[in-house]
C-alpha cells in the first residue's frame, strides 16, 4: 500500500467522523432525544420538556466539548464512581505514554527509516510505499539501529514511570472508596453457596444451625436463595407485558367507544388489573406451586452484626471439603446477578472450563474472516484467485479503496458479534454479580481481540501456516520480526476505522437513536422509557483501547507513523468517553477499580512483546549492539512488574480484610 491509498482511507474516515459530530451536536439539541442523549438526568430527575422552535437548534455547536474538557476527575468520581476514573486514566495514560513515543520517534526513528537506504532513490511522496517509513528499509549491518534502541529505552521506561505513578493513584482510590463509602447493607451481608442437603434439615435449617454455632455473637438472621416457579414466571411476563400495553391507552381517547387496538374500552387494562384480585381469589395459585422447602437452593444470604465479622466469615474457609460452605461477600443489591445464584456450586468449575473450550473453538473459527480480510491486502493472491477481479483492481481509486480501506472496515464488522458471545460465555460460567461477569467478559474480548486483531494478522496466510508458525518456540522472535512490520499498514487503517469511526459512532448512539425514533415518530409513545438507562460497557471499550495500546507500542519503533494517528484517537477518545459517562451511561453497581490489573497486566504484556519483537529484529538486521542493550530491558521490565504485583496486587485482590484488621 503507498501513501495515497493511506491518506484515501484517512479522508473517508474523517469525513465519516466529521459529519457524525456536526449531527450529534445537532440531535442533541431536539427535546425528543433526551432519552438518548441525557440519560443520567432523565433517570436522576424528570425533565420539562419543551419545543421551542429556534434556529439555535439546528445549529452545529461545540459546547459539549469544552464541557468534556473541563469535567475534573472529582466531578467523574462523584457523578459515576471509581470505575469510571479507572477507565478514564487509561485514556489518560495512552495520551502521555504515545506523546512521549511520538516525539521522540516521529523526529528520529521516522528519518532513519526513510533514509535507511542509502542508494535507494526516492519517489514522490504521494507514490511513497508505506515500508520505507519501516525499520526493514533500514541497511542490514548499519550503525543507525542505536537509535531505535534509545526510542526503546524511552518509551519502555516512560511506560513504566507513568504506570508506576497511575498504578499508585487508583490503589489509594479504590482504598478511599472501600473504607470510606456509606454503609450499606452489602458490607455486613456475605452470600454462602454449597450448602449441604439433609434429609432431617432443610436448606434453611442448616444455615441458621451453623452459623449460630461458629458466629454466635455477630451472626443476625439469613435468607435463602429460591427459585422460581413456572407459575412465578408467567405472572412476571404478564407484569412486564401490561406495563408495555399500558402505555398504549392514552391513545385510545376518553370515551366508551371500543379501542380498535385492544377491542375494549379505554380503561380496559385498568379492570382487567382490577379483576386480577378477583381470579387471584377464586383460583388457588398456591396449590399449584411446590411448597417453601422445595423451593430452597444451596445459597443463602447471611447478615452480621458489624462490617469486621462479615469480612472475617467471607474471608476463612468454612470447611474442610472446599466445595461446601463457600463464603465471599455478597455484592451489592444491584449487582447481584439472581439467575445464576441457583446454579449449584459445583457445576461452576465444569462450566468454567466449558466456556473456555467454546471461547477457544470461537477464537479458531474466527480465522475465516480474518484470513479473508488479509487476502484483500494482498492484491497478487487476490486476483490470482478471482480473475475476474484484474480489470476492476487496475483502477486506481478502487485500489486505493480495496487495499487501505475496505479490510478494516470488514473486520470492525465482524468484530461487532465478539462481545456479545464472549457475554453470554460469562454468563453460562455462573458469575454472581453483574460487575463480575462483565469483567470476565472484559478479559474473554481482550484475548480474543489480541489474537484475532494482531497475531492472526500479523501471521497472516492460511489458517494452516497460522497454525504451525509456532511449531518451534525459538522461532517466534524471529518471525513476529519479520511480519510486524509488514503488517503496519493494516494496522494503520485498522486504527483509522474502527478506532476513529467507532468514537462517532458510540457518541452518536445509533442503536439508541433508531429506537427512540420508532418509539416517537412510528409507535406514537410520547412518554419517555422508565428502562433506557445504560451501564458503561466495560467489556468492549477497555479491550478497544487496550489493543490500540498494544498496537502502539509495537509499533512504534518499527513503524512510527502510525503514532500520529493513534494520537488524534486517543484525544478524542477523551473528550468522547467524558460525554458519555456524563451524560448517558448510569452506574447502577461499582467493582472499585477491580478493571485496573488488566490494564496494567495488558500494558507489560504490550512492552515485553515489543521489547521482544525488537530483539529479534536488530538480530535480522545482524546489529548485535542494539539486541545486547535490549535483553538487559526486558529483564527490568519484569522486575517491575512483579514488584508491582508485591506491592498493590493484593489490595485489589483480597478487598478491604487487612483495613479492618
Amino acid at each position: 500500500m503507498d501513501v495515497a491509498a493511506l491518506l484515501t482511507s484517512a479522508g473517508i474516515n474523517i469525513a465519516i467522523c466529521v459529519v457524525l459530530l456536526l449531527l450529534y451536536s445537532i440531535l442533541r439539541k431536539q427535546p425528543s432525544n433526551v432519552s438518548v442523549y441525557f440519560t443520567r438526568r432523565l433517570v436522576s430527575e424528570p425533565i420539562k420538556r419543551s419545543d421551542p422552535v429556534c434556529l439555535e437548534r439546528f445549529v452545529p455547536s461545540a459546547s459539549w466539548i469544552l464541557r468534556a474538557w473541563r469535567t475534573t476527575d472529582e466531578e467523574i468520581l462523584a457523578v459515576s464512581g471509581v470505575d469510571a476514573v479507572v477507565f478514564m486514566r487509561i485514556v489518560v495514560f495512552s495520551i502521555r505514554v504515545f506523546t512521549i513515543a511520538a516525539t521522540i520517534c516521529i523526529f528520529l526513528v521516522l528519518p532513519v527509516n526513510y533514509f535507511g537506504q542509502e542508494e535507494m532513490r526516492h519517489k514522490k511522496f504521494h507514490a511513497e510505499s508505506m515500508d520505507v517509513f519501516t525499520i526493514g528499509n533500514v541497511k542490514a549491518g548499519s550503525k543507525w539501529f542505536w537509535a531505535h534502541c534509545l526510542a526503546l529505552y524511552v518509551i519502555s521506561c516512560s511506560a513504566c514511570v507513568l504506570l508506576y505513578f497511575e498504578y499508585k493513584s487508583i490503589t489509594k482510590l479504590r482504598l478511599a472508596h472501600l473504607t470510606g463509602s456509606r454503609p450499606s447493607p452489602s458490607h455486613f451481608t456475605v452470600l454462602v453457596r454449597g450448602i449441604p442437603w439433609s434429609q432431617d434439615h432443610s436448606y434453611s435449617d442448616s444455615v441458621e444451625k451453623f452459623f449460630s454455632t461458629y458466629y454466635p455473637a455477630s451472626y443476625v438472621s439469613h435468607q435463602m436463595v429460591y427459585r422460581a416457579s413456572t407459575v412465578d414466571k408467567l405472572m412476571k411476563d404478564a407484569e412486564k407485558m401490561y406495563r408495555m400495553l399500558k402505555t398504549v391507552e392514552p391513545q385510545c381517547g376518553e370515551s366508551s367507544m371500543p379501542c380498535s387496538l385492544c377491542e375494549g374500552t379505554t380503561h380496559s387494562f385498568k379492570m382487567l388489573n382490577n379483576e386480577a384480585e378477583s381470579v387471584k381469589s377464586k383460583t388457588s395459585v398456591d396449590g399449584l406451586q411446590p411448597t417453601q422447602r422445595e423451593k430452597e437452593r444451596p445459597a443463602a444470604f447471611v447478615f452480621f452484626r458489624t462490617r469486621y465479622a462479615a469480612v472475617v466469615a467471607a474471608q476463612v474457609l468454612q470447611s474442610s471439603n472446599p466445595m461446601l460452605w463457600v463464603t465471599q461477600l455478597a455484592p451489592e443489591p444491584l449487582d447481584v446477578y439472581w439467575s445464576n445464584l441457583s446454579i449449584p456450586y459445583k457445576q461452576v468449575w465444569l462450566r468454567k472450563i466449558a466456556t473456555l473450550l467454546g471461547a477457544i473453538i470461537f477464537m479458531f473459527v474466527f480465522l475465516v474472516p480474518v484470513t479473508f480480510v488479509q487476502g484483500l491486502t494482498q492484491l497478487d493472491q487476490l486476483s490470482h484467485t478471482f480473475p475476474f477481479l484484474k480489470g476492476i483492481l487496475k483502477q486506481k481509486f478502487m485500489n486505493q479503496l480495496v487495499t487501505g480501506y475496505l479490510p478494516s472496515v470488514i473486520l470492525m464488522l465482524f468484530m461487532y458479534a465478539v462481545p456479545p458471545t464472549m457475554m453470554l460465555f460469562s454468563t453460562l460460567e455462573g458469575n454472581v454479580s453483574r460487575s463480575e461477569r462483565k469483567r470476565s467478559a472484559c478479559i474473554k474480548v481482550l484475548y480474543f481481540t489480541i489474537w484475532n486483531v494482531f497475531f492472526v494478522n500479523i501471521l497472516s496466510g492460511s489458517v494452516i501456516r497460522q497454525l504451525s508458525v509456532f511449531s518451534s518456540v525459538r522461532d517466534i522472535p524471529t518471525q513476529l520480526a519479520k511480519a510486524v512490520p509488514t503488517q503496519a499498514t493494516f494496522f494503520t487503517t485498522y486504527v483509522l476505522s474502527s478506532g476513529w469511526a467507532s468514537l462517532s459512532i458510540e457518541v452518536i448512539q445509533l442503536f439508541a437513536l433508531l429506537c427512540n425514533v420508532f418509539r416517537k415518530f412510528i409507535l406514537r409513545i410520547k412518554e419517555e422509557p422508565s428502562n433506557c438507562a445504560l451501564t458503561f460497557p466495560h467489556h468492549t471499550e477497555i479491550p478497544r483501547l487496550l489493543l490500540f495500546g498494544l498496537i502502539g507500542f509495537t509499533c512504534s519503533v518499527m513503524a512510527p507513523l502510525i503514532l500520529p494517528f493513534l494520537l488524534v484517537y486517543f484525544f478524542v477518545a477523551f473528550l468522547v468517553y467524558r460525554n458519555q459517562i456524563l451524560h448517558v451511561y448510569v452506574s447502577k453497581y461499582e467493582s472499585g477499580g477491580q478493571f485496573w490489573p488488566i490494564v496494567h497486566n495488558t500494558t507489560i504484556f504490550s512492552l515485553v512483546l515489543t521489547q521482544i519483537i525488537a530483539l529479534g529484529v536488530f538480530g535480522i538486521k545482524r546489529s548485535p549492539v542494539a539486541s545486547g542493550f535490549t535483553i538487559p530491558l526486558i529483564f527490568f521490565t519484569l522486575l517491575f512488574n512483579e514488584y508491582c504485583r508485591q506491592r498493590g496486587f493484593r489490595q485489589f485482590l483480597r478487598g478491604v480484610l487487612y483495613r479492618f484488621l
